[in-house]
């Protein structure tokens, strides 16, 4: 979708130290063209009586459905677009997502709402400009690069139905099963059409072990004992027997690293069309990451914080850490509680409130770094809006498109962090060495 923000207007307000408030209007013109851009996108889904699919008019869907139907998508993007650029126009960094209030909406007057900023406390900046630093010879070897490019392959695998062979290590399994202690089934230990890593460690201990060698169509009964410290009174240290019946089996496929795979998956994304191509990127960007780690470890001893971070802050970074582990969970087939049991995330942990207490110094950092980051960028004057977002994306996160990351983590977020990788790039750049 085209937004069109040339015309969209803006007022600053301070409520109190620390939070302001933002009035800002969008002009019915460009209400109506993301309306209609919604209505182009989505109509052809909507089945009316009478109506051939797909010819249905705008008007005819909106009697039943309501005159917002056609909001969510565009209607976000354009108040989300709005407001980000109200916040570089005015030079504000905003410690968390705002709180909108909508006081007008209509095809007749445009949008208007309002957006009470938190800004973020304070960061008394030590030396930011011209960081001194030892001579370091940065270098990354072959050896990396191809590590690091194989484990982003791993991570593109796709999934091949095996029909001619049995169960084994690696293997992404489909069953159902229903556990018993002596001939009394337990509650939530049946499960019909459950998807299942073989080796992911997501299942009781010797669970997934117990699977290697099964075909498809094959019962089994599964002995395990549950472990000492499993959560629950009842299944703690029991042994316990699960009637098992595998219905389906896939492997994972790794794609082949060519020339043409790279075009193929990463011509139109990255604009990157040949493995040495691709090679050069990776190194570059581990390059980066050596050279961003001292660069910040020189600038945060040299900074001071507030006493107290805010708490809104430190659960908003809570937040994106249980996020990814929410993601993770998913991508296997789990919940997070079973993920985080089973030690793929680096550790053991029975709760997911036992992972967010082991965290608490690691959000604080995160935190820290942003606070950090955006203070330096109000002092260079560095600013993110829709375009900067869309033009330097692909610098950091491997992809020119952004539209899945807005989509899971928001549009704020994302101008957030690029903004600290363009000011984190500026302070390499002007690195004084000795």
């Amino acid at each position: 979708m085209q937004i069109y923000l040339e015309d969209y207007m803006s007022e600053l307000t301070n409520i109190e130290n620390g939070k302001v408030k933002l009035s800002l209007k969008i002009p019915a013109e460009d209400y109506r063209r993301a309306l209609e851009s919604a209505y182009r996108r989505t109509g052809a889904h909507y089945n009316i009586p009478g109506f051939r699919k797909g010819k249905v008019p705008r008007k005819v869907i909106e009697a039943p459905y309501g005159v917002n139907v056609f909001w969510d998508e565009e209607f976000d993007s354009l108040v989300q677009s709005v407001y980000s650029d109200a916040l570089a126009e005015h030079n504000l960094v905003p410690e968390i997502q705002p709180n909108i209030e909508f006081t007008e909406v209509s095809e007749q007057d445009g949008v208007s709402f309002t957006a009470e900023v938190v800004l973020h406390p304070t960061v008394k900046l030590g030396q930011y400009k011209g960081i001194e630093a030892p001579v370091i010879e940065y270098n990354v070897t072959d050896e990396e690069v191809s590590a690091e490019i194989q484990k982003k392959l791993n991570e593109m695998a796709t999934e091949a139905a095996v029909e001619d062979r049995p169960v084994r290590q690696g293997d992404i399994v489909t069953l159902d099963f229903a556990g018993f202690m002596g001939d009394e089934q337990f509650e939530g230990g049946t499960a019909e059409g459950y998807k299942l890593k073989i080796g992911s460690g997501s299942f009781i201990p010797g669970f997934e072990e117990q699977m290697v060698g099964m075909n498809i169509g094959d019962e089994r009964d599964i002995n395990v004992t549950f472990p000492e410290d499993y959560g629950n009174e009842d299944l703690n240290g029991k042994e316990a027997v699960f009637e098992t019946t595998l219905n389906y089996i896939k492997e994972s496929v790794t794609p082949e690293l060519t020339d043409d795979w790279v075009k193929e998956n990463l011509g139109e994304s990255m604009s990157l069309n040949s493995v040495d191509e691709l090679k050069a990127f990776v190194k570059s960007t581990m390059l980066y990451d050596n050279q961003a780690s001292d660069v910040y470890t020189d600038l945060h001893d040299k900074a001071s914080y507030a006493d107290e971070l805010p708490q809104t802050a430190l659960d908003y970074y809570r937040d994106v850490l249980l996020y990814r582990i929410y993601t993770n969970a998913q991508k296997y087939g789990t919940d997070m509680n079973t993920l985080l049991s089973s030690g793929m995330m680096g550790s053991i942990y029975d709760s997911v409130d036992a992972y967010l207490a082991d965290a608490n110094d690691s959000i604080k950092s995160i935190t820290q770094q942003a606070l950090l980051m955006q203070a330096v960028a109000e002092k260079t004057g560095f600013k993110c809006d829709t375009a900067t977002m869309n033009a330097d994306f692909g610098r950091y996160y491997g992809t020119t498109d952004p539209s899945q990351y807005v989509s899971a983590y928001g549009e704020n977020y994302i101008k957030m962090n690029v903004l600290q990788s363009d000011v984190m790039q500026n302070l390499i750049d002007n690195v004084k060495y000795e």
